[in-house]
């Protein structure tokens, strides 16, 4: 049956509107890692069927395409022995032999309209020869995901402050439509300076302006950083489930990967 041409105008006025607000975001949010190495990442992705991973040195993810998928041998053939990876939204059903284990849920904030601008100091393009900068200040406040060749993944921008990286940003996951910002962090000698709320405001409008959807993930118990990034216009998009996978003694022997 047709609906009235006045639903059908007042319907497709709300879909532009919650376009507009952001309401109406990308589904590939649903499934990160795996939009991500299936996109913006292909071409580094270690890929096997419906198993996906980032190579060790960049990020400790693998994404799979969908939780039905039958991804058994390409996971086996994908992770070495003793290592762990990190699956967001989506983790398959796998047999005996791996070890899933669940740690909850993170925050999946977007931000859909542009920051007033922060004024502060200089923010800086960092590179090749920032990198040792970079790692130093990530092994001591975001030891846990950021690995040797992270910054490959995207543009990172600091803050230094007497010779020293203050604070940082930076871009790891991405699809065409959206970007995920990353790796904020402030230096403890650093705190409270507003570092972190100028360089998420330039990062995020930076990537509005390119017509892409800024997005976090964030840990619901680190509420300082929550709440940072709602006075910057980040509202949560969904709360999304978060595991790690490894073998289990005596689990699966490895195979050989493919590109």
């Amino acid at each position: 049956m047709s609906r009235p041409t006045g639903a059908i105008h007042g319907n497709l006025l709300r879909q532009h509107q919650a376009r507009q607000h952001g309401e109406m975001t990308a589904p590939e949010l649903d499934n990160p890692f795996w939009s991500s190495l299936r996109s913006r990442h292909r071409a580094l992705a270690q890929c096997i069927g419906d198993a996906a991973r980032y190579p060790a040195p960049y990020a400790p993810f693998l994404g799979v395409a969908s939780a039905q998928a039958d991804v058994d041998m390409a996971i086996a053939a994908l992770l070495e022995p003793g290592e762990t990876v990190y699956l967001l939204g989506v983790a398959p059903q796998l047999p005996d032999g791996w070890v899933l284990q669940a740690h909850g849920e993170l925050a999946q904030m977007i931000c859909a309209a542009p920051i007033p601008p922060i004024d502060g100091p200089p923010i800086t393009a960092l590179s090749e020869a920032h990198r040792a900068d970079v790692l130093a200040l990530t092994a001591l406040v975001y030891p846990h995901y950021f690995r040797p060749r992270t910054m490959e993944l995207g543009r990172y921008f600091g803050i230094y402050q007497d010779g020293r990286l203050a604070a940082m940003i930076g871009e790891r996951l991405g699809m065409d439509a959206c970007q995920e910002i990353s790796a904020v962090c402030t230096h403890p000698d650093f705190l409270g300076r507003g570092y972190a709320r100028r360089l998420v405001t330039q990062l995020s409008n930076d990537n509005l302006a390119r017509g892409r959807l800024p997005f976090l993930h964030v840990s619901p118990q680190n509420r300082r950083a929550k709440r940072l990034y709602e006075q910057l216009g980040y509202r949560l998009r969904r709360d999304i489930d978060f595991w790690s996978l490894g073998r289990a003694p005596g689990g699966p022997a490895p195979g050989a990967a493919e590109r």
